[in-house]
């Protein structure tokens, strides 16, 4: 049994763990004699690097899968509403890059001369909008995603999954 925050770093290590194993295959599969000559390695057999990536492959769609269950059984309580996992993943996301663009709208200024004249006319960007507003709304977008985030986090290693992680650690 693992908690639900191992099982997102796991996979991380899997992952990198394939790439090994690939690269560890692409050494073994040649090996430079003069001819006539046996070859000789000390690299492993192929077939015992192909057993290991096939089982670390197993291991990662497994792990995918109880992470996906995880993710869309359990839930957080955010704003008064009952998210699943991944609905409050999405959210935060979200809520991050509204926060990016209320922050962008919110570093200009109300009016400003624009650069260049028209035709001996001084010209301005006037903003359509309250610049003050949207760097506060910015400002709170961030709250709310962080909290999100920590109630995410600490939900991930509240939650427990079957797998056994003994092979990795």
């Amino acid at each position: 049994m693992i908690n639900l925050a191992e099982a997102v770093k796991l996979k991380s290590i899997l992952a990198k763990k394939v790439q090994e194993l690939i690269s560890e295959l692409h050494r073994s599969a040649f090996v430079t004699v003069e001819k006539g000559q046996t070859p000789k390695t000390s690299n492993r057999p192929m077939t015992v690097v192909e057993g290991e990536l096939a089982q670390v492959r197993l291991d990662i769609r497994t792990l995918d899968r109880l992470v996906y269950e995880a993710n869309i059984n359990n839930t957080v309580d955010f704003k008064g509403e009952k998210l699943a996992l991944v609905e409050a993943i999405e959210l935060a996301s979200q809520l991050r890059a509204e926060a990016e663009l209320c922050k962008h709208f919110g570093t200009h200024e109300k009016e400003s001369v624009r650069m260049g004249y028209g035709e001996g006319t001084m010209l301005y960007d006037i903003a359509m909008y309250e610049p003050d507003v949207y760097r506060e709304r910015s400002l709170q977008l961030e709250k709310e995603a962080h909290k999100l985030s920590n109630l995410i986090n600490a939900k991930n290693y509240s939650v427990e999954i079957q797998f056994d992680d003994s092979r990795y650690f």
